[in-house]
């Protein structure tokens, strides 16, 4: 405040005041003006706070961090940061396991590791926590209502058919009448079998897998081939199983176990597309032009209305490396990843789903899986003789699989 303005109100009559008059007002002065300074200071400062507070209580509510999922890019977020639902950490859950794998009749006895002699159990109590998120705890009755009158259908290999099994004994957790739960063809589950499909009659809804491991059409190998093949992989054409996947509500597909040397050209299999054999294609650039393949008959065949897709990534594991491999279960999941979450189908798969033109949510659970070589089948399987570091005990990993995957279904948050 300029205090000059004052000044030339004083009266000149000031002028004739002695001395001591003159110092007893400008100590009155000083004094006054200092303390109307004072208020208004304060009153400023008041009145500061004041207009902040009401503009911090009237925006509360677009501050909070909320999750957002199946956005434009079926990709989780705040509001105001990331929420990547697989960028997190493996954290003990003395609640878990969600199921007893010895009370599931879907559960394959080769991946019950506690049944198969498995005497540690640490590989059950973990939970996958993201950084900046946090998946809704497993409510199973709320689950089974939603999923009422749905079709959920798994493609892929047994892979696939391991989270199919897990899906299904979590949610058998919740119903009373477990003979209400039954495969509608009375079949057992092997590992051979095409089709399997799991009825919940209560709840009128079915899980369903089909054995399909390379997602584009295996078949014989053409005339005029070279003697070492024995049959093909048709790149350009989808699996004949592709028209029974269409009318489901939710279809979460996977592949790349079997995309291998030892499963293909040592087995006599090789490429073809338009009928012409391509004897020189990598493996690579060959899964590559499935999925391209598997992209057009997303994009012509499903209607995304009805459809919700999901394309899970590449599963770690945890064979050692060199000459010969070996599988080395440990009894506590690794501080780092060692590496293991990097794979080239799961950046090939990555980039398939990211240049869809209908919404697809990948299931990028290769990082996650890196942690775990803790929680392999190992030799705690149906043929012990045979270590197994590819898939996983149950309950185990698949069960944090289909929580995220209920989360990006169901999830309200």
């Amino acid at each position: 405040m300029d205090w000059g303005f004052f000044e030339h109100l004083k009266p000149a009559s000031l002028k004739h005041f002695n001395f001591g008059k003159l110092m007893t007002w400008k100590s009155c002065k000083s004094w006054g003006f200092q303390s109307f300074n004072l208020i208004v200071l304060v009153g400023s400062f008041f009145l500061f706070v004041v207009v902040i507070g009401s503009w911090f209580l009237s925006n509360l509510e677009s501050l909070q961090p909320v999750v957002v999922l199946g956005n434009g890019n079926n990709e989780p977020s705040f509001s105001n940061s990331e929420c990547n639902l697989f960028d997190g950490m493996w954290v003990p859950e003395e609640s878990y396991p969600l199921y007893n794998a010895s009370e599931c009749p879907f559960a394959e006895g080769g991946f019950d590791c506690l049944s198969n002699g498995r005497e540690d159990n640490g590989y059950l109590k973990w939970r996958w926590k993201p950084k900046n998120c946090k998946i809704p705890r497993f409510d199973v009755g709320m689950i089974l209502e939603k999923l009422r009158g749905k079709r959920v259908v798994f493609v892929g290999d047994s892979l696939s058919r391991t989270q199919w099994e897990s899906m299904i004994c979590m949610l058998m957790t919740g119903v009373e009448d477990k003979k209400s739960v039954y495969e509608v063809n009375g079949n057992q589950i092997t590992k051979q079998i095409g089709y399997l499909g799991v009825r919940f009659s209560s709840f009128d809804f079915t899980v369903e897998f089909y054995r399909s491991v390379f997602l584009v059409q295996p078949g014989r190998a053409p005339k005029g081939a070279p003697k070492r093949v024995k049959s093909s992989l048709k790149l350009d054409k989808m699996d004949d199983m592709s028209k029974e996947w269409v009318d489901s509500d939710i279809l979460i597909f996977n592949t790349g176990h079997w995309w291998t040397p030892t499963k293909l050209f040592e087995m006599g299999c090789y490429f073809q597309i338009s009928g012409r054999m391509k004897l020189g294609m990598s493996i690579n650039n060959a899964f590559r032009k499935a999925l391209s393949t598997w992209q057009s008959w997303v994009e012509n065949e499903v209607n995304p209305k009805r459809t919700r897709v999901f394309f899970r990534t590449f599963e770690s594991t945890h064979w050692s490396s060199g000459i010969r491999q070996n599988c080395n279960v440990t009894q506590q999941p690794w501080s780092e990843t060692r590496g293991r979450e990097k794979s080239i189908f799961s950046d090939i798969i990555m980039n398939a789903v990211n240049n869809l033109s209908v919404p697809v949510t990948p299931l990028d659970v290769s990082f996650m899986g890196a942690f775990r070589a803790d929680a392999h089948v190992g030799t705690w399987s149906d043929n012990p003789k045979v270590p197994d570091c590819s898939h996983w005990c149950l309950p185990g990993v698949p069960d944090e699989w289909n929580e995220l995957l209920f989360a990006f279904l169901f999830s309200e948050q």
